[in-house]
């Protein structure tokens, strides 16, 4: 029975082997230089006074490889449910396949189990390889950029680490479970994708945010702490965010607040006008306010803070990145063994 499936299974494993190995070979290359990069924009930083220009410039130089290399682990899980999972017992069922073997002294419960282990274990090795090389690859570009994306984000979150192992786990058995009940190969794979996708948008949005309880910080609206004043015109009201006390957080929410601690949603509009008025629309108080990438003055900070606006950031520290990596990763091995169970189930008792 495991020679049968891995005949069956060998043509889809290589091609799977040689375009990881093509992918490890690709960036085993180009990563030495990056690295290089890289070190010579941290030298630079310390050597000038516009460090986030410096290593924004040699994210952006890399950014179409980092983000190419995301996509391919985030649609990795996708393809092993699609490929490898929904038609492993659909395109059997639909030809009629399983029946010869059941007669050959084979069991049912034998004929999925070897089908499960032997392309499972393929799944789990594939989407582990993947994310290792990815980490590897991307860790100098990941550490640029984490002004906009910290690995606490959903979008490297679920390409790094041991969750794509689980996304992948669960994809391969979503799909052979949906081919179970489905037994038509083409119409199985759509459901796959559909339910799937379904469950990689709910996870990041609904899920994971209450994984551990978050880190709600009450904080001034300063100089120091900062990410964005924004108004979206001369009279219009201005949108304050801070930054969070860990750089590399994953923030969920960014409130202001007024003098009696209520929730609004922006700064009152005469500030756009008076104390927080863009630089550029207004003279410079000294030749340093033209140069680099001027702020508010500090007058507009005094302004927001006599008039009691503060900030509340709520937020999930980085400190609980493999713990949430653990969990999550949990999660997706309760379900995959809960469809393991449910499929047993069906196939000895449905299935004729």
């Amino acid at each position: 029975m495991i020679w049968l499936t891995w005949r069956q299974f060998r043509a889809s494993a290589a091609v799977t082997a040689v375009a990881l190995a093509a992918l490890a070979a690709v960036l085993a290359i180009t990563r030495p230089g990056i690295a290089d990069r890289h070190s010579a924009a941290v030298a630079a930083c310390g050597r000038s006074s516009d460090c986030e220009r410096i290593v924004e410039d040699f994210f952006y130089d890399h950014q179409l490889g980092w983000f190419a290399l995301i996509a391919v682990v985030l649609l990795l899980p996708a393809l092993v449910g699609l490929f490898w999972g929904a038609p492993l017992i659909a395109g059997e069922l639909e030809s009629g396949t399983h029946r010869l073997v059941w007669n050959q002294s084979v069991t049912r419960v034998r004929w999925l189990a070897v089908k499960l282990v032997v392309t499972g274990a393929a799944t789990v090795t594939v989407a582990g390889l993947a994310s290792l090389v990815a980490t590897w690859w991307s860790e100098p570009l990941d550490k640029a950029a984490v002004e906009h994306f910290t690995r606490m984000s959903p979008l490297l979150f679920d390409t790094r680490g041991i969750a794509p192992i689980g996304y992948a786990a669960f994809a391969f058995v979503l799909g052979v479970t949906v081919g179970l009940l489905v037994r038509r190969t083409v119409p199985a794979m759509a459901v796959t994708l559909a339910v799937f996708a379904v469950v990689q948008i709910a996870m990041p949005m609904l899920v994971r945010p209450h994984l551990m309880s978050p880190v709600r910080m009450n904080t001034p609206i300063t100089v120091d702490n900062m990410a964005g004043l924004q108004a979206k015109g001369p009279d219009a009201p201005l949108k304050v965010t801070v930054k969070a006390p860990d750089p590399d957080a994953w923030v969920l929410s960014n409130e202001t607040l007024n003098a009696s601690g209520r929730t609004v949603g922006t700064l009152p509009a005469h500030l756009t006008n008076g104390a927080c008025r863009p630089p550029a629309e207004r003279p410079p108080a000294n030749p340093s306010e033209v140069t680099g990438r001027p702020g508010p003055p500090q007058g507009c900070f005094d302004a927001i803070k006599k008039l009691g606006y503060r900030q509340r950031v709520t937020y999930q520290p980085s400190t609980r990145y493999w713990a949430f990596q653990g969990i999550e990763t949990g999660i997706y091995a309760v379900l995959t063994v809960g469809l393991v169970g449910f499929c047993v189930w069906w196939i000895r008792r449905r299935i004729s």
